[in-house]
């Protein structure tokens, strides 16, 4: 089962609906939702987005190279304060005061 389907199934769970349920409001058939989950055929992008929307989630497309940012950020719950090492990106303002380099007033 692919990955994104895995994470579909297991909020769909989470949220306490039926297949049915989630075929109804994502204007699906019940039987294409079981087909999804179960592995029975290659979903269009089309039922995965309605699936997704009905789950409070949004299907997006992310660079390779911005991959493992994503990632980490995500993990920390979308609280990163700084840069991981090797990201060429400005200083965040807690790395600043962090070196001293900026003095809080």
């Amino acid at each position: 089962m692919h990955p994104l389907v895995k994470i579909l199934t297991a909020m769909r769970e989470a949220q306490g609906l039926t297949q049915r349920e989630l075929a109804t409001r994502a204007s699906l058939s019940p039987t294409s939702v079981h087909r999804v989950e179960c592995g029975g055929t290659d979903p269009h992008l089309s039922t995965l987005h309605g699936m997704a929307d009905v789950l409070g989630m949004e299907i997006i497309a992310v660079p390779k190279e911005l991959r493992q940012e994503l990632d980490w950020f995500i993990q920390a719950g979308g609280k990163c304060l700084g840069h991981p090492p090797g990201i060429s990106a400005p200083l965040s303002i807690v790395d600043m005061v962090v070196a001293g380099t900026y003095k809080v007033r």
